[in-house]
């Protein structure tokens, strides 16, 4: 559900973002509010409701914040950032791991998805039911690239299957038409998206989750060194607000989901069942902590893969959970 390029291609635009300079600085004694350009990663979706009900509610208006949402491509946001043009954006893990590996200073601060979400959906009469069934299977992918293709393969080796026992081809994000029309036995998608509208069409599937195979980082908010060093006050007031959001969406669902008709022109109650799936995605014991398990996973992927030459040294330094406790009540 989300746009995504490979991050090896930002470094000239990083550097390019870096030699015009600028930050944004805190205003926490100011009557004005600081306004933060946030980029999403995707088009106005109902699954952004935490960040819709922090913004509606004013727990952002509270900590002396102003968002505006940005529905750009999760790489140009991760440049911004990097570049220290932008001190957040949303971005994936696996992103955040290939970004550190060229030497860019950004850390994830908060997992907004403590699960990942990635999933292969097949009709039910294909008899896939775990990933051993996927052997000599014709699977498409939306691209080789992304959180698909990293929680595909990272599902495949979790489960001691190399790439080469799957036909995978690209169908980009047509999964949902590839499977009705029998293109593909099954289809690589977000678990709170494609299956549901085939549900919602009357198709009986089955729904092989990456999450109950393995443990990789998803998306969630990116900063970088510059602002954690100079304007850590900025990040805890981003933080306590998006965790306030998030949870009341946890607690109030429908609320969320009426709020955030007011920032998706169109939305309907069609599309209530995807942030009704999204929520176990998101909950946890402590919000927005993220684990250090998870990313070795993720790293390990990202190497098996080719993504990464080596291991990059001091993983621990991609992300900390020093703001999601410093906020907590």
């Amino acid at each position: 559900m989300k746009q995504t390029v490979t991050i090896l291609t930002l470094l000239p635009l990083i550097l390019l973002l870096a030699a015009c300079g600028g930050t944004t600085e805190p205003a926490a004694d100011s009557a004005e509010l600081v306004n933060l350009r946030l980029p999403m990663g995707y088009i106005p979706d109902p699954q952004y409701a935490p960040l819709y009900v922090a913004v509606d509610k004013g727990y952002f208006a509270e900590e002396g914040l102003s968002i505006e949402f940005d529905y750009s491509f999760e790489t140009d946001g991760m440049a911004l950032v990097a570049a220290n043009e932008l001190p957040f954006a949303i971005v994936g893990g696996d992103q955040v791991i290939l970004a550190r590996a060229q030497g860019l200073p950004v850390v994830y601060v908060l997992e907004w998805f403590q699960r990942y979400p990635i999933a292969i959906v097949s009709k039910t009469s294909a008899g896939i039911e775990e990933p051993a069934d996927l052997v000599g299977r014709m699977v498409g992918l939306p691209g080789f690239f992304g959180a698909s293709y990293v929680g595909y393969v990272g599902l495949l080796l979790a489960n001691d299957l190399a790439q080469e026992d799957v036909e995978a081809v690209d169908v980009g994000f047509t999964q949902v038409e590839t499977l009705l029309s029998d293109q593909a036995e099954a289809v690589v998608v977000f678990a709170n998206n494609e299956p549901i509208q085939l549900e919602n069409m009357g198709e009986d599937v089955n729904v092989i989750q990456v999450a109950d195979y393995i443990d990789l980082v998803f998306n969630g908010i990116v900063t970088n060194e510059e602002t954690i060093d100079n304007n850590p006050e900025l990040i805890e007031r981003f933080t306590r607000a998006m965790l306030r959001g998030l949870a009341d969406t946890l607690a109030d669902p429908d609320q969320a989901y009426e709020i955030s008709k007011k920032y998706v022109e169109g939305l309907d109650d069609s599309r209530k069942d995807v942030l009704e799936a999204s929520l176990e995605m998101w909950n946890a014991e402590t919000l927005g902590y993220t684990e250090a398990a998870t990313w070795d996973r993720t790293q390990e992927i990202l190497f098996e893969m080719g993504l990464l030459d080596e291991p990059i040294e001091n993983l621990d330094a991609a992300y900390s959970n020093d703001f999601i406790e410093k906020v907590q009540p």
